[in-house]
């Protein structure tokens, strides 16, 4: 299997199978993205197309000084940011949270039984809610660094700050997120 710079490569020459071979690879990344940024499944797969569709018309200009996952994750990002600034930001409680887009260690820690991992299942629906209604300055580097698992570097590659003001960003973050959890 080739890694991303040759696929990336192969693709910008117009190799169709190499930029379905990313597709393939790295939606799933950038559809968690976009709901945990956006909040709508709808749209998160919007962002995505709209995403892929940038990516390609910009796959020739990529000159290979990240990674071509950081790459796609400022992509999907800036989608994202782009819809919410044309829409008022909304988080639906009437919907559960998709859980099949969580990392399963969350639930793989819950208390044994069905009984734990229903309120663990709770839980987590609980934080996504109430991650959905931070700011989108605190929401979207807590989603690339916490739930996406970024390190402090590549979340700030992608938001294009520097790893001070990153820091920053998500202590403010953590701390409207535990002030809306304790609301709850």
């Amino acid at each position: 299997m080739s890694d991303d710079a040759d696929l990336v490569t192969k693709a910008a020459t117009g190799d169709d199978t190499a930029f379905g071979a990313l597709v393939r690879r790295h939606t799933p990344r950038m559809y968690r993205v976009a709901l945990r940024i956006t909040g709508s499944a709808a749209e998160a797969e919007d962002v995505v197309q709209d995403s892929w569709l940038a990516a390609w018309r910009a796959l020739p200009a990529f000159r290979h000084e990240s990674a071509v996952s950081t790459w796609l994750y400022r992509v999907v990002t800036n989608s994202a940011l782009a819809l919410l600034r044309r829409r008022r930001p909304t988080v639906s409680l009437d919907e559960p949270a998709d859980r099949s887009t969580v990392d399963t260690a969350l639930l793989a820690a819950a208390v044994p039984g069905p009984e734990g991992r229903v309120v663990r299942a709770e839980e987590v629906d609980a934080v996504l809610r109430a991650i959905g209604r931070l700011e989108v300055s605190q929401r979207v580097p807590l989603v690339l660094r916490e739930l996406e698992g970024l390190s402090y570097e590549e979340v700030a590659e992608v938001l294009d700050v520097n790893v001070g003001a990153l820091r920053s960003r998500l202590h403010r973050a953590r701390v409207a997120l535990l002030a809306e959890l304790r609301e709850r």
